[in-house]
């Protein structure tokens, strides 16, 4: 068994300690974040921080990194409050992936990466029209990070688009019969499979099957 100290992390060599510390922390919700400046010039990029924050309001939280001069999704989300996640399908993760490569302000990802914009009335930003589960969300708080520079984006869900049967009867998204994928780091993408559901916990009647 390896133990490796924070010591021993900071001296290591730059690309296999980001390798390490993005694939550290197992498989992560992939998405396409859709956003679109007031010139109505349309921005797609890929995430894998997003996270359930609430269901009452409902709230979906994710983190974006330092603002840089060619990044345009913060500052679009900014002016117009409205922004778009989309899942990643098989078939085209690659395009999915070619959005994360540094494209000058103001050019489309959407164009250069091949991929179809889909609008809902009454809501401004993109959807990506390939994906199968798509949210639309506004703007709620941004909270700014000290220690890295990265800014945490909190969103009210205004929409959600998919089939009827990806949605079962109870609420679930069935993200298996989506086809969503999933990835661990910064390049690496998996398909996934259920194991079953299992019943609310609760302190009794509970029998451990490990010992």
């Amino acid at each position: 068994m390896k133990t490796i100290s924070s010591e021993q992390i900071s001296e290591m060599e730059k690309h296999y300690r980001i390798n390490l510390i993005n694939s550290l922390s197992g498989y992560k919700s992939l998405h396409l974040l859709g956003t679109i400046s007031t010139d109505k010039i349309t921005n797609l990029c890929i995430v894998s921080s997003v996270f359930h924050l609430g269901a009452n309001p409902p709230l979906i939280g994710l983190v974006i990194r330092p603002q840089r001069p060619h990044n345009d999704s913060l500052r679009n989300l900014k002016s117009t409050s409205h922004y778009t996640l989309n899942n990643v399908l098989p078939e085209w993760y690659i395009s999915a992936h070619q959005t994360s490569a540094s494209f000058p302000s103001g050019i489309s990802e959407f164009n250069e990466c091949g991929l179809h914009e889909l609008y809902d009335q009454g809501f401004d930003a993109p959807f990506v029209e390939e994906s199968s589960v798509r949210i639309g969300l506004e703007l709620q708080e941004l909270i700014d990070m000290k220690i890295n520079s990265t800014t945490i984006v909190i969103g009210k869900v205004l929409r959600i688009i998919a089939n009827d049967s990806i949605i079962e009867q109870d609420g679930r998204v069935n993200h298996e019969l989506a086809d969503t994928i999933t990835a661990i780091g910064l390049d690496s993408y998996y398909k996934t499979s259920a194991l079953g559901r299992v019943s609310y916990a609760n302190p009794t009647g509970f029998t451990r099957n490990i010992e």
